[in-house]
């Protein structure tokens, strides 16, 4: 699927008083969602236990 074509979808999925903002919105978090699942096929990714460990020193 192109880039194009999935815009498409994202804005198709949105109800029909979505802002430009949703919009932009949708379409960010569906392109940061691409780029976080190509990092892990390419073993990029961090395991369940270190993201944990991470998030411990922000979450108490």
């Amino acid at each position: 699927m192109t880039d194009k074509e999935e815009a498409k979808q994202v804005i198709e999925a949105l109800p029909d008083p979505a802002t430009i903002d949703d919009v932009m919105h949708a379409i960010y978090v569906k392109a940061k969602f691409r780029k976080g699942e190509q990092e892990i096929r390419e073993g990029k990714g961090i395991s369940h236990e270190q993201a944990k460990k991470r998030l411990k020193k922000w979450v108490r």
